[in-house]
């Protein structure tokens, strides 16, 4: 097969064009919106990395003298922008606080772009140590760059037009859309399937998940993430609430399904808050001095040549953006985020003083919080990849900082004299949380797609500026996508009209478990018990996974899913789990059929995984934008389900049609992935 080599620093091509920044947009809109619903819904993103570099490939390869470096600045951009919807990990707590009616589209434009630019920022002085110098393996940046190299080299050995890939992503999304509309829209269909026994005075639930795009999502995690989620998920159900249902008193009026879930959303979810939080900071601790040392190393480089050449010369593939322009660009973010917190806190019962100093300090708190994290992250993205990085553990570690700092403040100012002000400071704790997720989620996937640039000869100040470019696009689509979502299914615990079903709400997971941290703080009513359960719970699975790690060999065991399986609803942790059991299930086969043929187990796999790849993000982007469609409509019509074809009394009938469907689809998934070649 013909490959496209790395690009010469003596070559100059084409990189960041006007027609790349427009399809760079556009494709931003696709899969910003996608992860925003896939997040809210589940609580996961998926990295846009690879299916953008697919979709860029496919459009540019119709335009003349379209070359390897403009589709990688398309993927860039576009995948920058995907990862900034990570901030729905806490943005949607304010609503659920009752601070905010929806989402101000100015307010939510200036957090999500001012944090994500200064991820941008952050990341710059990074790149030489963790990308040129370091052996980190990054796993995304690097199937992207052979992505990009195979589409690029246009032809293979025999002459045949290499496909894209395309193919297999439509191929996806066209199934997991028709089953979505099926199932939100029409409601032929059901979600998932749940029974729930009594087992002398134990509740027990039995659950089920049919969404294709967690299946999506679980392959993409993979088996051993998949395993660990299901502990999560066993552990929780088999453990944990039938044993806090036993010795609760359940009350009178009660059906199983309520106090099951009662005891769940209030008791046993917080054992999953404590493990992901002791598992962030397990990882943070594990990767500090190496990340002292990138640190240190790469600003070496930024104050000397950068790796010049002979006569000072900095090679193309070396030039990072300008001190002086990284500097400018600081200061102008900084400014910005002391003028939203400031809006932001124009209302609270302060003085101008007391006001003034509270914003000082958020402003503080986000650029040297975020900055570690940015360096934290970065790195965590090189060693395990931007989709298995603690993005939402670092959120939690953030909350209960920037909590515990607003506290001591608001108690010297007086803020939290009144319930209105104790109400504000909850508010200003989760927005300032927001500023530091946005900066640690681009920097999470900024030094991949540096990795990319890296691999395949870009020139790393064109690719900052078009992560720049990427975050303010991805900025302006995240506002008016949340508050379509918001008034078209609400969220836990927060629905914007009385007469909507919770049972259609988003999830919001994590904005859920950060905003009832932060109220627990400062109401000091925080569910302490079940959290250092929790902790306890993941010092000994971090005690597991360390002597795993050390005997060597594949076998681990990820603390943080584990957490997350707790955490997350068994019809979302189920699906996921399906997905990552096919992914190993359909390696293990082709291996086995590669070298019955005798084949090249290498080539074969590549192959497979790759199509395996395209095919779960189509699922994902599939369902996430049919339900940001189902979302318009419903939002247009003021009905609950404008579209449904049957009632109610339908649900058993749809229950076993969704299974059916469900099962068919994955099947399709697998004769697909190891159709011959």
């Amino acid at each position: 097969m013909q490959r496209v080599d790395r690009i010469d620093d003596a070559v100059s091509l084409p990189e960041l064009t006007l027609r790349g920044i427009i399809l760079g947009a556009l494709i931003t809109v696709v899969f910003t919106a996608s992860n925003i619903y896939l997040g809210l819904k589940v609580g996961l993103t998926f990295s846009s990395a690879i299916p953008a570099a697919v979709i860029s490939m496919a459009v540019l390869r119709l335009f003349p003298r379209a070359n390897i470096l403009e589709n990688n600045m398309v993927q860039t951009q576009a995948s920058a922008a995907g990862t900034l919807s990570s901030i729905i990990f806490i943005l949607p707590g304010l609503v659920m606080l009752g601070h905010w009616q929806g989402f101000p589209f100015w307010q939510t434009l200036a957090i999500c772009a001012a944090g994500g630019m200064l991820g941008v920022i952050f990341s710059i002085p990074l790149r030489h140590a963790m990308v040129v110098q370091s052996d980190l393996p990054y796993p995304e940046g690097v199937a992207a760059a052979e992505i990009l190299r195979v589409g690029s080299a246009g032809r293979d050995a025999s002459g045949a037009k290499q496909a894209t890939g395309m193919a297999d992503l439509m191929a996806g999304g066209l199934a997991a859309g028709v089953f979505s509309f099926a199932a939100g829209g029409l409601r032929l269909l059901a979600e998932g399937a749940n029974a729930w026994l009594a087992v002398g005075a134990s509740v027990v639930r039995l659950s089920m998940g049919f969404s294709l795009a967690l299946v999506g999502a679980g392959y993409l995690v993979g088996i051993v993430g998949g395993l660990a989620m299901l502990l999560g998920l066993v552990l929780t159900w088999g453990v944990a609430v039938p044993w806090l249902t036993a010795i609760t008193p359940m009350p009178a009026g009660a059906t199983l399904q309520s106090f099951g879930t009662s005891v769940w959303s209030s008791q046993a979810r917080f054992i999953g808050a404590g493990t992901i939080g002791i598992a962030a900071i397990w990882t943070l601790a594990t990767l500090f001095k190496p990340m002292v040392e990138g640190v240190r190393a790469s600003m070496g480089a930024l104050r000397g040549n950068g790796g010049a050449g002979e006569g000072g010369t900095v090679p193309r593939t070396q030039r990072d953006m300008p001190a002086v322009w990284i500097g400018l660009l600081m200061v102008v973010l900084l400014a910005v985020l002391a003028v939203t917190f400031g809006h932001f806190l124009a209302p609270a019962p302060l003085d101008r003083a007391a006001s003034w100093k509270l914003v000082g300090c958020a402003v503080l708190f986000a650029f040297i919080f975020g900055f570690l994290v940015a360096a934290a992250c970065g790195y965590m993205a090189g060693l395990v990849g931007s989709s298995a990085s603690p993005i939402s553990g670092i959120g939690i570690i953030a909350v209960i900082l920037v909590s515990l700092l607003i506290l001591g403040l608001g108690t010297l100012d007086g803020l939290l004299d009144t319930p209105e002000g104790g109400k504000f400071a909850i508010a200003l704790a989760i927005f300032t949380t927001s500023a530091v997720v946005a900066v640690a989620s681009i920097s999470n996937d900024n030094l991949q797609d540096l990795k990319t640039g890296w691999l395949v000869g870009a020139t790393p100040w064109r690719q900052q500026v078009a992560l720049l470019i990427g975050c303010a696009v991805g900025a302006a689509v995240i506002p008016p996508v949340l508050e379509l979502l918001y008034n078209a299914y609400g969220f836990a615990g927060a629905l914007p009209r009385a007469d909507m079903d919770p049972n259609q709400a988003l999830a919001a997971p994590q904005a859920t478990l950060m905003t009832a941290i932060a109220t627990g703080i400062f109401t000091h009513q925080l569910n302490w018990t079940m959290i250092l359960i929790g902790i306890a719970l993941g010092v000994v699975l971090i005690s597991i996974d360390e002597m795993l790690r050390r005997r060597g060999g594949v076998a681990r065991l990820p603390v943080l899913a584990v957490g997350i399986g707790i955490y997350l609803p068994p019809t979302i942790s189920s699906a996921l789990v399906v997905g990552a059991v096919l992914s190993w299930a359909l390696l293990k086969v082709e291996r086995r059929r590669a070298e019955a043929r005798g084949d090249d187990v290498k080539t074969v796999l590549e192959h497979a995984e790759r199509r395996g790849t395209l095919l779960a993000s189509g699922l994902i982007v599939g369902e996430s934008l049919v339900g940001v469609a189902l979302a318009a409509v419903i939002g247009l019509s003021g009905k609950e389900a404008p579209l449904a074809l049957v009632g109610e009394g339908f649900a058993g009938t749809a229950q076993w049609l969704g299974l059916a469907a469900f099962v068919l689809v994955c099947v399709g998934f697998w004769r697909r992935v190891v159709a011959a070649r």
